[in-house]
């Protein structure tokens, strides 16, 4: 198999078993992924596995059934220790006399992606397959960046691979694997242009409005997890400049100037794209 090894070790046993597997994130690539191995190495015994933060999506889980029934494969699913909420309330910020809060997720401290995804990841790599070489296969496209956090697994017993960068794919291939094969899109990139949590902090303002209008109990749950008391200059919010409350005051004027934008060209242009290839 001609793969790019983009972490290896010399030092592995060579004579060790193998295992192959591939990790799925609910979204397009590693779906496309799935389909493209199966077609080009129809022969190879791939563990398919997803981690389930317990905060997905519904139309993540509808996914992962169409990619079961498509591919005709099983999907094993890794949990974490702790629920989301759990590890939320140890975040505990200094108590105030205004009670005791709670720092939420964000960009510069992504601890949700650390403790929801991949330490329960690697606890089962290390708990099924310490005594494996693993090869790992990931969704990384040739159009994109080499940085996305996750990818490089630091296990000493892992080669991960990518094939698409290896023989070239792009977002246009990956569309095409998804809407031969019959499997199509994720629900969800009717209003959303990335897999995530429900909660994600990755979310334009737009995608929240999009979270409310199709699962108004998913953003009331988010909203209840912020914390702003704006007399005493306590503000833990998904949203840099404001709070989800905020956000829903001002949807009207956030949707006219998303418009503006979008006529542009410049903000949503990929979202309108996928859009465009779904309906």
């Amino acid at each position: 198999m001609r793969v790019i090894q983009m972490t290896t070790n010399p030092n592995l046993n060579k004579d060790r078993k193998e295992r192959h597997i591939l990790a799925l994130s609910g979204g397009k690539d590693s779906a496309a992924l799935a389909v493209y191995m199966r077609d080009k190495y129809p022969d190879l015994d791939i563990e398919y596995v997803f981690t389930d933060s317990g905060c997905e999506l519904p139309e993540t889980y509808e996914y992962l059934d169409r990619i079961r029934a498509v591919l005709n494969i099983d999907i094993t699913v890794i949990k974490p220790e702790k629920s989301w909420e759990n590890y939320w309330a140890l975040t505990k910020v200094k108590k105030t006399k205004y009670g005791t809060f709670t720092y939420l997720p964000s960009p510069k401290n992504r601890w949700c992606t650390e403790v929801l995804k991949l330490i329960p990841y690697n606890e089962w790599l290390m708990n099924n397959y310490s005594n494996y070489t693993v090869h790992s296969y990931v969704g990384l496209r040739a159009d994109e960046k080499r940085d996305r956090k996750g990818f490089n697994l630091s296990r000493s017993n892992v080669i991960s691979h990518y094939p698409f960068v290896e023989d070239g794919l792009v977002y246009e291939d990956i569309k095409n694997l998804l809407i031969n094969s019959g499997l199509g899109f994720p629900g969800y990139y009717e209003w959303r242009k990335r897999s995530g949590c429900y909660f994600c902090f990755y979310q334009t303002k737009r995608e929240w409005l999009g979270l409310y209008e199709h699962h108004p109990d998913l953003f009331m749950k988010a909203k209840n997890y912020e914390t702003v008391i704006p007399e005493k200059g306590i503000k833990y919010t998904w949203c840099d400049d404001m709070s989800l409350e905020e956000l829903l005051k001002k949807k009207d004027e956030i949707m006219a100037q998303e418009f503006i934008e979008d006529s542009s060209g410049k903000t949503i242009s990929k979202l309108c794209d996928v859009l465009a290839n779904i309906c």
